[in-house]
């Protein structure tokens, strides 16, 4: 069968720092304790590799304080300020592998929170990168995912000003639908579109493959915000689309009768997977 890979597969910028910071702390502090507050990445085989070389995560506030010596590695869809300020408070090394498009994201916020404006965060909830912005834009914010959220969505003081930002890896086409509905409250609006370019290229190119070929595959963690958002375009486009996590997940049955296959990938899926399918389909 013919086989398209995106050229956008795979780790993107942020991740990539991320997880080559963890490793170059592994190899400069051997024998000192390394963590990461939260794992590194979505990426279940990575955090396997990572734990082998003495690579704990730690998982809460609560963990944290436990801890009286070693290096804490922030992740890279960032955290609260507090959590800087708990690390620097217990005297412990801190280094910093915070995406860039992520920490443009705490500083966009912790300014507009100051000037008295009211912050919306467009994604999920439960997702960490959202968390962590959370803790650096005051009391008075919302995070708003579904289109249910923005209707209910309504300020105190009708005069505040709105600051609207985007977790870095949702949806192009539903923020902007979101926003849509909250700019006809007619409240005072900024919208900063902080989607990160690298994604919405990936979920572009992955929409047009995706409507040429006869199947799709899309590679990464379950957990993975971007991955979800990958295979949901894609399985708009094309009813056979396949959602993986690595080589062992593809069901090569359910691709026998395709001539063409396309494959895209989230942004913390390492190369090695994706090359292992890639050879696989071309077989």
């Amino acid at each position: 069968m013919k086989v398209e890979l995106a050229e956008t597969a795979g780790f993107c910028p942020g991740v990539k720092r991320a997880v080559e910071t963890v490793y170059e702390q592994v190899r400069l502090h051997q024998g000192k304790k390394i963590y990461t507050y939260g794992p590194i990445i979505h990426n279940e085989g990575v955090i396997r590799d990572l734990a082998g070389q003495g690579v704990e995560i730690i998982h809460s506030k609560e963990e944290l304080r436990k801890l009286e010596e070693g290096i804490v590695i922030i992740r890279s869809h960032g955290v609260a300020r507090e959590i800087y300020e708990q690390i620097d408070a217990q005297g412990l090394d801190c280094v910093d592998a915070t995406c860039p498009f992520v920490k443009k994201i705490h500083r966009i916020v912790e300014e507009e929170s100051r000037k008295g404006s009211y912050i919306v965060i467009i994604g999920s909830s439960v997702h960490p990168e959202v968390e962590g912005t959370r803790g650096w834009a005051g009391r008075q914010v919302s995070v708003v995912q579904t289109a249910e959220d923005a209707q209910r969505f309504e300020l105190e003081d009708e005069a505040q000003k709105v600051c609207i930002v985007a977790q870095t890896t949702f949806n192009y086409n539903k923020f902007k639908d979101l926003v849509e509905i909250i700019h006809k409250k007619g409240y005072d609006i900024i919208v900063l579109n902080t989607i990160c370019n690298a994604t919405k290229v990936r979920q572009e190119e992955a929409r047009r493959i995706a409507g040429r070929v006869d199947a799709m595959v899309v590679i990464g963690d379950r957990r993975s915000s971007n991955t979800q958002k990958l295979f949901e375009i894609c399985k708009n486009e094309c009813l056979n689309t396949y959602y993986i996590q690595t080589l062992d997940d593809l069901d090569m049955n359910q691709l026998r009768s395709v001539e063409t296959v396309g494959i895209t990938a989230g942004a913390s899926t390492p190369n090695n997977i994706i090359e292992e399918v890639q050879r696989l389909c071309q077989n």
